[in-house]
This record gives structure tokens, sequence and C-alpha cells, in this order.
């Protein structure tokens, strides 16, 4: 896994490791991220990457976040709860220099308390696909404040997710067993 595009070109990150199902990690393949960051960048809704301080929800490896940063956005939050995910986060943002830029929140996503820093103009939410999981993370982020007004969320899932109001899906796309939808909040 590599960052695939911006100043962090071509930087290896971490490996998920072989065999470690109780992490239940499944990282957003590189041809994905890349086709995600086309979507954002060359899509009719404008570029939010430019900075963007970005939520990166069940941030894994944090490969989302970091390529957001890579791309020109300037501070990333990383909400993941799982223990070997939180190693892998820590390993990558310290390979990608990136400590002054990032957050990391050892917190279940579903249940984000009221958002106490600037709301986020740029939403990545990849769940375990299937579980409802997504559904949940993004209806506590509106709730506690955490997106800004015209915020887009990138939202990868295995099926067609439930885009509560007030988001508007603005595109959507299948990569083989992915489905990325993009959704905005009105505003701004």
């Amino acid at each position: 896994m590599r960052i695939v595009g911006g100043t962090l070109r071509g930087l290896k990150l971490a490996e998920v490791g072989v065999g470690d199902t109780a992490a239940h990690l499944r990282p957003t393949t590189d041809r994905v991220r890349e086709a995600i960051f086309n979507l954002l960048v060359n899509g009719t809704h404008g570029n939010p990457v430019p900075g963007a301080r970005v939520l990166d929800l069940f941030a894994g490896t944090g490969a989302l976040g970091l390529e957001a940063l890579s791309r020109g956005a300037s501070h990333v939050t990383l909400v993941e709860n799982g223990a070997k995910a939180q190693a892998l986060i820590r390993s990558n943002v310290a390979k990608a220099r990136a400590g002054d830029a990032t957050a990391l929140l050892r917190q279940d996503a579903t249940r984000l308390a009221a958002n106490r820093d600037a709301p986020f103009d740029l939403v990545f939410l990849d769940p375990p696909y299937a579980q409802g999981l997504g559904e949940r993370a993004i209806a506590a982020a509106l709730a506690g404040g955490w997106l800004a007004p015209g915020a887009v969320v990138v939202w990868e899932e295995s099926r067609p997710p439930l885009v509560p109001a007030p988001l508007v899906p603005i595109d959507q796309r299948r990569y083989g067993d992915t489905l990325v939808t993009l959704a905005r909040l009105p505003g701004a």
C-alpha cells in the first residue's frame, strides 16, 4: 500500500499483515483510493481537498486521511477504536512525518460526542461493510456538529448506503466490491 498522489506520492505505508482477522481491517486499495481522489478533484462539485480539515471515520490504516494530506489538506483527524489499527495509523503518520497535521481519536465512530473543535470540510467514511455502521456514524457526526456547511462525505460500502438528510448524494461509482458514494451537506 502506497500514497498514490501529491507530495507524499510513492510513500510505502505499513503492511496490514496476514492472518490478523481479529483486526477486521480492509484497507482501501490503491486503485480505489486513486479513483476516489480523481472523483474529488475532477467532479463538478469542485475540489474539496486543498486546505480542508478532514475527518477519517473507521480510519483503519489512515491511508485515506494521509492521501488527503499529501494532496493539500491542512489537517486530518483519524477516528479508530481498534488497537491494531491504531498502531498502524501511528506508524503511517510517523512514516509521513505528519504528526503536526494529524490527530488520532480512539473512539467508536458510531458514538461521536459533540465536536469541540472546528468542523470538517471532507469526511471519509469506510465502515465494515453491510452492518449499518456507516449510517450510525454519519448520524452521530451530523448530530455532534462534526461537518462544516458544504462538507463532502466520501462513503465506501458494498451496497448503496442510506444517505440521511440533510446530506445530498452527488455521485456514486462502483469499483469491484466497493461502492463509493459522494454526498454534500448543503451550505457554503
